[in-house]
């Protein structure tokens, strides 16, 4: 992202329309602060809760610039979830979600996350927020049978599975599925976020996401599986077989809305009219620029 376009973003985005200027002046004080520090900074981000942040890591800028990188899908999380929930974070990368799970709402989380390097920052921020005993990180990823795959290693966010033939920067990493993961627990809030290996990993959960327990599904739909042979067709139509209905959540108003699918990001969620209540009656979240 180039700064004309990143600095529209941050100017932009929905959490920052009240106040566009301070928003920016994050961004800038980040980026003198970044050249100037060499290791990770802990800055704040929801309620108590911090991220360490190092330069090139743009999800977890993002949160400092605009207080929620994804408002919509990360407030979902804030809201749908309980402390006596479980949450699982499929591609947790350092840890985001996670931290927003166990450490803001105070929810047991599982972090799953394949690329040792960014396995480490998982911990470090698990670590950081003091939730060693709410969150277990499994290095590890996850599709439809236990083994072993290949993912790329240097793409930050969008390190995936790796294709056959790619000539890319790689690792070779343990893999287990969703329903040997979470055995024998049920999680109520799912994330997926796999850079276009979803049908696999959606292939072995099938107990899971048979189970009424399991609320909502927060995945990817942005095209991203073409690459593998796959649409977003087909997840949604996965999804709707195991009795979910594609949704999109609006953070401001609190309300969930049955839609073919979300944006970039679709919630899929069992039964609307029990997670739109939860949703409401959660309590109200501190951000570096506001509240959700």
């Amino acid at each position: 992202m180039n700064l004309f376009r990143l600095l529209r973003f941050i100017a932009s985005h929905p959490l920052n329309r009240d106040a566009p200027a301070k928003a920016v002046g994050r961004f800038v004080r980040w980026q003198l602060a970044s050249r100037l520090i060499s290791a990770p900074v802990a800055l704040p981000f929801v309620d108590d809760t911090r991220l360490l942040v190092q330069r090139g890591m743009t999800g977890a800028t993002g949160n400092w610039y605009s207080g929620l990188h994804e408002p919509d899908d990360m407030a979902f999380v804030l809201h749908a979830l309980r402390p006596e929930d479980l949450f699982v974070d499929i591609g947790a990368n350092v840890g985001s979600y996670t931290v927003l799970a166990a450490g803001a709402v105070g929810a047991s989380a599982i972090g799953v996350e394949p690329l040792p390097a960014t396995y480490a920052r998982l911990q470090a921020n698990v670590r950081l927020n003091g939730i060693e005993e709410r969150v277990e990180t499994v290095c590890a990823g996850v599709s439809d049978a236990p083994g072993e795959i290949r993912f790329t290693s240097g793409l930050d966010t969008m390190n995936r599975v790796l294709l056959p033939g790619e000539n890319l920067p790689s690792v070779t990493v343990p893999v287990t599925t969703l329903d040997l993961l979470c055995a024998p627990r049920l999680p109520a809030v799912i994330k997926i976020d796999v850079e276009g290996h979803e049908i696999p990993v959606l292939a072995g959960g099938t107990t899971v996401l048979g189970a009424p327990e399991v609320q909502a599904v927060l995945m990817e739909t942005n095209g991203s599986g073409e690459r593998y042979g796959s649409s977003d067709d087909a997840i949604i139509a996965r999804m709707r077989k195991h009795g979910f209905t594609p949704c999109r959540y609006d953070w401001k108003s609190r309300t969930i809305e049955a839609a073919e699918r979300g944006g970039q990001n679709t919630i899929f969620i069992r039964d609307i009219e029990a997670v739109q209540a939860r949703c409401r009656a959660a309590p109200t979240r501190k951000l570096v620029n506001g509240t959700v």
